[in-house]
């Protein structure tokens, strides 16, 4: 009897080590690999690196703070000119402001296009329409004058008005969230649409929205 207890005991550690460890442990850092340096999906930029890591900050989803019926969180942003241009210069009249992920991108470009395309039609309905990305002013500039946008481009650097507003990520948190809001004359949120795939649909849903006031 005494010869298995102390066979016991000196063999409870390496069991319990045993099962506390994964035949096949998950890495920490899993990698997506392009095939090209350049590579651009709907929104995501990936350049002069073959690979990107998802950061352990997307395991962490954001919480939307901006909903229906609600006013959003102020802000004072530069636009393509390089001025300052605040949400409450939009009060008194609807306001489309759309966040997307960068400039020049193909969901991104084609989405602006047809915001342009449209932009007669949002007039008619009274609305301003606003697209805000982390770009700087020189990348909107450049990005507007290509593809003769008319309306404004906000730049959000650091993100920082799309972490206030609780905008959420796509593929896991290493694409910024394409969403848009149409805000009534008194500030008010009146629609949320989200869509990272199907940019057009963004210009569909707020019009129908801005034509029902």
């Amino acid at each position: 009897m005494a010869s298995l207890s102390v066979s016991v005991k000196h063999s409870l550690p390496s069991l319990l080590q045993y099962a506390q460890t994964p035949k096949n442990p998950i890495p920490q850092n899993l990698s997506i690999v392009s095939r090209s340096s350049q590579s651009q999906f709907y929104g995501l930029k990936v350049l002069h690196s073959p690979t990107f890591s998802i950061p352990s900050s997307s395991r962490t989803s954001i919480v939307a703070k901006v909903n229906k019926g609600s006013v959003p969180p102020p802000f004072t942003l530069k636009d393509q000119d390089g001025k300052n241009v605040s949400l409450s210069k939009f009060k008194g009249k609807p306001v489309v402001v759309y966040f997307y992920p960068a400039d020049e991108t193909p969901g991104c470009t084609k989405q602006a296009c047809a915001f342009r395309d449209s932009y007669e039609k949002f007039k008619k309905a009274g609305a301003q329409v606003v697209g805000i990305s982390g770009d700087d002013p020189a990348s909107h500039k450049a990005f507007a004058k290509k593809y003769r946008l008319p309306f404004t481009l906000l730049c959000d650097e650091g993100n920082k008005v799309r972490k206030e507003w609780g905008i959420p990520g796509d593929l896991f948190g290493t694409l910024p969230g394409r969403q848009t809001y149409v805000l009534d004359k008194n500030g008010v949120v009146q629609l949320i649409y989200n869509n990272q795939f199907q940019p057009e649909k963004h210009i569909d849903e707020t019009l129908k929205l801005l034509q029902s006031l």
